[in-house]
């Protein structure tokens, strides 16, 4: 009879109306399911579920069966309710909203910007939707209409709690429904034109904040806000609130809207400043940056009691131009949905998208966690496996820069060359261009998406401190520094397959072992990706010595693929999807960054998380007085680790090679110029199609390939081969890097020098 049941019930589900694509999303966002749970249920790919979501495709039997069932069960959990009318008191603004709310007749309501419905999408707490090779994603939101905002009267912080009436289930906040944090990571607080304070929240939620003081706002921020983040790791700490100050807030509080000349230096106001005694007087501390544009503001915890909030100030160039481009100069509800959509797809900033970035690999990897319960019961502190730990390590010597603490005893003007000092950087790289190129018409850039993140996923690094090792064996497995001498490595033939060699013209490309492209000289220092990679192309190599590190693992692969899938979801909002045909995708890329602004500027404080946060790795000294062979502050952290960023770098150059290699063993073509992750060829076209060698639609195996996912790539920029002679020959430079100024062709005296 079950059998009967069963079947009856797959008959009904069979031909029920499933509901429209954007209410099936909202009720797995509302559930907390990610795409690639609802995948893993019903026995689909996660593009399929994608597609359904999308209105692409609609699902068939037997997968609508039990997608139907899913989607019953979830509509019962999660109704979608309509919006009520205001009533005549007033009250605040609805955590989230399905549709304009309906206005409240006789209140004053406040007109904000349009949010997309990709910010509200964001702030359910489905912060970690991987995304696939092939997977397609919501196409790119629409501007719906912010609900408008209410005022309520309030006399004290203690008597004054944000209100907020529910136009639906779905939570605008990081926390996935977290009732700690139902407001969201953070607010930019602002002042109106009638003088009230204003928070503005992810989702369009706007509250009333009394606080008539910046140590009364810290207070509300953590007692009444309802703002913050959970933890992205199981033994870490959960985001601390984040209140972003427009320079009417500042004004409000006693602060300045901009920094002097002395205190932009300093990077802080002065501990005598009116507000940071106010700070102290009522028992709160400041970090060792002060108040700064990025401060953070605590109490000593209390067991596993945490007050701690930071502040961010746009105006005192918290958002550098150069990672959050115009976003300091954004109204208020619109730098919240800027702010909000980073940090549910990357984490809550903690400083510049560099800081941000080192600290995203410490919140994935946290370096202590509870250990099991002693005898007693009692649970202590112990070492995270695969975490860097909570103490630094010293590097290798050959790792160290210049001025390190281990290289004190060096003669003070030494210079040291590559069999000393470990140099692994991005290519900068351009040769003349040969008589059958200058008879091509277009100069073509391309660019590798997400370059230095690609060279991050699967790479194994240490985690631990080096050994030294006379004499070693190569092995590909073992991170490392290495001495080694590869100057025998000949790139007219290499091996390009198992049993597959190549002849090509070694003249035309750089060498993978130098950052200029030039050949080694003789032995010097490599990180293991680079080693590996001679042996790669055919070639037997015998080290001097090594510094090795036993202890190691894929500790980056976690923080590559929560950027991964923030950068895709992004793109996907922006219209440019995963999963398009080449040509589709050139068009797609031509307008994006227009189509949504402010998305755009999320899209590149994602990119310069990755690159700053690698660049963390091996921070310099910064003033305060330092001298060659003294320690400065960057040491001190556990994850100053300048070997590991060699090794990304190593990575993501040697595949751009084999990528270079692979192309002219195909095609004959060879490489005009090569700066970082940017490769410049001669063309008959000014279209990447027109010279990269697609079949049928698809790429070369192991040449560059048109996409979004890191590690493919799209269209730079081209130029007239008529405009790259004239700049060289303007400038005396027949090996200018042209790849430089592919995007837009704008060459500057300042830029060479002149």
């Amino acid at each position: 009879m079950s059998e009967l049941f069963d079947a009856v019930d797959a008959l009904v589900a069979s031909r029920s109306v499933l509901p429209p694509p954007s209410e099936r999303k909202r009720l797995r966002a509302a559930h907390g399911l990610t795409i690639d749970e609802v995948a893993t249920a019903l026995k689909v790919r996660r593009a399929t579920v994608s597609g359904w979501e999308a209105g692409k495709t609609e699902p068939r039997p037997p997968e609508r069966d039990a997608y139907a069932r899913l989607l019953d069960k979830l509509a019962e959990l999660y109704p979608a309710l309509t919006t009520p009318a205001a009533p005549e008191q007033e009250t605040a603004v609805p955590e989230t909203f399905t549709g304009e709310p309906a206005p409240a007749p006789e209140v004053r309501a406040r007109a904000a910007a349009p949010v997309s419905e990709a910010a509200a999408a964001t702030a359910t707490g489905n912060t970690q939707t991987p995304a696939s090779a092939t997977a397609p994603v919501a196409p790119a939101p629409v501007a719906a209409p912010r609900p408008a905002r209410t005022a309520r009267p309030s006399t004290s912080v203690a008597s004054h709690r944000p209100v907020a009436r529910k136009a639906g289930p779905v939570a605008t906040s990081e926390g996935g429904g977290d009732p700690r944090f139902a407001n969201g990571p953070l607010a930019v607080v602002d002042v109106d034109t009638d003088g009230q304070v204003l928070a503005y929240c992810v989702g369009g939620l706007v509250l009333d904040v009394p606080a008539k003081t910046l140590p009364a706002l810290v207070e509300w921020t953590l007692r009444e806000a309802k703002l913050g983040a959970p933890k992205l790791s199981g033994p870490g700490k959960d985001a601390d609130p984040l209140i972003v100050l427009t320079p009417s807030a500042l004004e409000r509080y006693g602060l300045p809207v901009a920094l002097s000349d002395e205190e932009r230096h300093a990077g802080r106001l002065p501990e005598g400043h009116k507000v940071v005694k106010q700070l102290v007087r009522a028992e709160w501390k400041l970090t060792k940056r002060g108040l700064g544009p990025w401060a953070r503001i605590y109490r000593p915890a209390t067991g596993s009691d945490r007050q701690c909030v930071q502040l961010c100030i746009p105006s005192w160039n918290a958002l550098d131009p150069r990672s959050w481009g115009q976003a300091g100069q954004l109204p208020p509800a619109d730098l919240a949905r800027v702010l909000g959509v980073y940090a549910s797809r990357v984490m809550t900033p903690r400083g510049s998208t560099a800081v941000t970035g080192l600290e995203l690999m410490t919140a994935l990897h946290p370096p202590t966690r509870a250990s099991e319960p002693d005898a007693d019961g009692r649970r202590h502190s112990e070492h995270n496996p695969g975490s860097l730990g909570k103490d630094p390590v010293d590097c290798a010597p050959c790792e160290a820069p210049d001025g390190h603490p281990l290289l004190a005893e060096l003669p003070r003007f030494h210079v040291r060359g590559a069999g000393e000092k470990l140099f692994e950087e991005a290519y900068d790289w351009a040769r003349p261009m040969t008589d059958a190129e200058c008879t091509l018409r277009h100069l073509v850039g391309i660019d590798v998406n997400m370059a230095f993140a690609a060279g991050a996923n699967g790479l194994v690094v240490g985690l631990g401190g080096p050994t030294h090792v006379k004499a070693p064996v190569f092995d590909a497995k073992l991170p490392g520094s290495w001495l080694v001498d590869l100057s025998h490595v000949d790139l007219s033939r290499v091996r390009v397959g198992k049993d597959k060699w190549a002849d090509l013209d070694a003249s035309l490309l750089p060498s993978p072992f130098t950052p200029s492209g030039d050949r080694p000289g003789g032995p010097a220092w490599y990180a293991t990706p680079t080693v590996a990679y001679a042996v790669e192309l055919g070639y037997d190599v015998t080290p001097v010595e090594a510094w090795v590190r036993y202890d190691n693992g894929r500790y980056l692969d976690g923080w590559y693929q929560r950027l991964r899938d923030a950068f895709l979801t992004t793109m996907a909002d922006l219209g440019v999807h995963a999963d398009l045909s080449p040509a589709d995708f050139l068009t797609a890329m031509d307008d994006y960054r227009d189509r949504d602004p402010e998305l755009a500027i999320v899209v590149s404080a994602i990119k310069a998380t990755v690159k700053g946060g690698l660049g963390k790795l091996r921070e310099r000294p910064r003033g305060e007085g330092w001298k060659p062979g003294q320690p400065w502050r960057a040491l001190a952290r556990p994850t100053w680790r300048p070997d590991i960023r060699a090794a990304v770098i190593s990575r993501t150059r040697i595949n751009l090679h084999r990528k270079i290699v692979k192309h002219a063993a195909f095609t004959g073509q060879y490489p005009v110029a090569v700066l970082s992750d940017c490769v410049v060829y001669a063309a008959d076209g000014p279209s990447p199609l027109d010279f990269l060698p697609y079949r049928d639609g698809k790429p070369l195996p192991g040449g560059f390939k048109l996409g979004i996912n890191p590690g493919l790539v799209k269209w730079e920029g081209t130029q007239s081969v008529l405009w790259g002679e004239e700049v060289r020959e303007r400038f005396n430079a027949p090996e200018l890097n042209l790849a430089r100024y592919i995007k837009d062709g704008q060459v500057t005296d300042k830029d060479n020098g002149e």
